[in-house]
């Protein structure tokens, strides 16, 4: 679709933030014009299925897209795709594509997201050295599955997690690699990170914590991954799991408020005039953070806040203050947070992870603040209000898994 040279709303970014940012306007009633600018050639699609159901081919990337091209063109909104923003004048209500191309807004929804972290050694841009982020990234993995038998996979964290559960389920050798002393250690408590280490070993990762990278090995290809003890690991594919870049660069360079991510407030406004920014690349203050300003980087974020700037953008204004939930499927396991464990003084573990299913409960100041919940959907689905109004309940019968949630 070639782009008009202003629309009243420009949003920038093609994932959940983005798609919903253009559905709310239009659920909002919304008349002006709309378009999505999208550095990505496809329809705005999901982006958790990537490492999970992609990647082991069990949906196929039609099953991605978050609406069908026909939505789109039903609604009036543009599909900018395969642009990328360079520039924004915030002066002049304009922005600047990569190859040169100027488009106006009357307001500008900022939902770029990130770009994944690179390891700053050697070797990092070897071919066969691959991230998870986009369905690009991972076709590449998938067109070389056939040739690749033993994985390293570099980072803990859930990306990293899922990756190596997949290809440990489509028999590849695989080989986890995280710097801290355990998995998950920046999201969970040591009760979800222990589980899921022993899990991981039982389903055939050579899983190793403590452990720094030196270097990827290979002249084109990775070939393997040297260690910071000098200890090399055979490798036919790398897979990089070591966080996300805030892609907020044209925003700062306009002067915008950014520290890890641009500072939006509680409408998801930007310091810009006329500027909002959502999801993984918004900086908010996040009441269930004891106030802190974070990023969150889940589809729930992306969406709600999205809806908010939306509904600001249309006159029915309401502050973002949704409850932030994620979650993670491994092998059998569905892992469910609500809620942010960070700060938390206190964990009360209810049921057995012997029988696979179990939940941490966070507490701060002896409020329920999250809940990691493994295979206990009721669990997830009852605590929810311990968390949204920090309810402070017994803790012998919270940590009894015979009394629902619900009675507390």
């Amino acid at each position: 679709m070639a782009a008009a040279d202003r629309y009243d709303v420009l949003i920038v970014g093609g994932g959940h933030a983005g798609a919903q940012a253009a559905i709310a306007l239009r659920q909002n009633k919304f008349e002006g014009s709309i378009a999505i600018v999208s550095d990505e050639p496809d329809l705005p699609y999901e982006r958790p299925p990537l490492s999970k159901e992609y990647l082991a081919g069990e949906k196929t990337f039609d099953r991605l897209l978050i609406r069908p091209e026909t939505f789109w063109a039903e609604r009036d909104v543009g599909l900018l795709l395969g642009r990328r923003i360079t520039a924004v004048d915030a002066d002049a209500h304009r922005v600047t594509t990569e190859d040169g191309a100027s488009i106006g807004y009357g307001k500008l929804i900022w939902a770029a997201g990130g770009r994944p972290r690179r390891l700053a050694c050697a070797g990092h841009d070897l071919t066969r050295v691959h991230a998870v982020r986009s369905r690009a990234d991972v076709d590449r993995m998938m067109d070389e599955l056939a040739t690749t038998s033993r994985v390293v996979v570099i980072g803990g964290g859930y990306i990293g997690l899922e990756a190596a559960a997949v290809l440990a389920k489509l028999g590849k050798e695989v080989v986890l690699l995280e710097a801290l002393d355990r998995v998950l250690a920046r999201v969970a408590g040591e009760e979800i990170s222990r589980f899921y280490e022993a899990d991981h070993r039982d389903h055939g990762v050579e899983l190793r914590t403590g452990i720094g990278v030196d270097c990827i090995l290979g002249d084109t290809a990775a070939t393997g991954v040297q260690l910071s003890d000098g200890e090399v690991i055979p490798a036919d594919m790398v897979i990089v799991g070591v966080g996300i870049l805030p892609a907020v660069e044209p925003l700062a360079e306009a002067g915008a408020a950014v520290g890890n991510g641009v500072e939006v407030d509680d409408y998801c406004r930007t310091s810009l005039p006329d500027i909002y920014a959502v999801g993984d690349c918004a900086a908010h203050e996040n009441r269930f953070a004891a106030g802190s300003r974070v990023r969150v980087e889940s589809v729930q974020n992306a969406t709600d806040q999205a809806t908010t700037a939306a509904k600001h953008i249309t006159g029915t204004a309401e502050p973002y203050a949704a409850v932030p939930w994620f979650w993670s499927n491994q092998y059998d396991l569905k892992l469910q947070t609500v809620g942010l464990s960070i700060g938390h003084d206190e964990r009360v573990v209810r049921g057995n992870p012997a029988a696979r299913s179990f939940s941490v409960v966070y507490l701060r100041a002896g409020q329920v603040i999250a809940l990691d919940c493994v295979n206990a959907v009721k669990d997830y689905v009852q605590g929810r209000k311990l968390v949204a109004e920090g309810m402070a309940p017994d803790k012998a019968r919270l940590a009894d898994a015979g009394v629902p949630l619900k009675e507390l």
